[in-house]
């Protein structure tokens, strides 16, 4: 259907703009850590949030304030869940994997590999993306908690403080 009427446009218009200056305000108010993505339940919740603004534009059946409620306690759930997990040691292998060594010391960890479920061509990408390429060259291919590879040359490896909490690495 191509159209329906100057009055379904019209509440797009003013209902949309309303809802977004609200998204607005409830992101400012509940900092940057609700957009990070640092971890999986981080990008659920900027999927949802975009999910949920999307509804109130489009639904006639979802009022504005009903939207602004859920936009507040995707973000105050998202701020509580945050502040759980720094304040909690322990809940926060609850809400977040840790992160994993899939090569190291010019290796690869093929148990890693296979529990994170990558393959060794997408390391050796990752290794290729940094402009390396020989492994050896390589202190570490982290799979970080947001899904992300970070790859450690061995010249800025330095000490290895920066891979205290990651799974699988051995002492250096």
């Amino acid at each position: 259907m191509w159209f329906d009427s100057f009055s379904d446009l019209l509440r797009i218009l003013l209902v949309g703009s309303a809802a977004y200056i609200a998204l607005v305000a409830v992101l400012r108010v509940s900092g940057k850590r609700t957009l990070s993505q640092l971890n999986a339940f981080d990008f659920v919740v900027t999927v949802s949030l975009g999910s949920t603004l999307a509804t109130v534009l489009l639904s006639a059946d979802t009022s504005w304030s009903e939207g602004v409620m859920a936009l507040a306690l995707l973000a105050g759930l998202q701020f509580l869940m945050a502040w759980i997990s720094t304040h909690l040691p322990w809940a926060r292998s609850i809400f977040t994997s840790r992160p994993a060594v899939l090569l190291q010391g010019g290796e690869l960890q093929q148990d890693a590999m296979r529990r994170n479920r990558l393959s060794e061509a997408e390391v050796r990408q990752a290794v290729r993306t940094q402009g390396i390429g020989d492994f050896s060259e390589v202190a570490a291919v982290v799979l970080e908690t947001n899904g992300s590879l970070s790859v450690i040359p061995r010249s800025q490896y330095g000490n290895g403080s920066a891979m205290e909490e990651v799974k699988g690495v051995s002492a250096a």
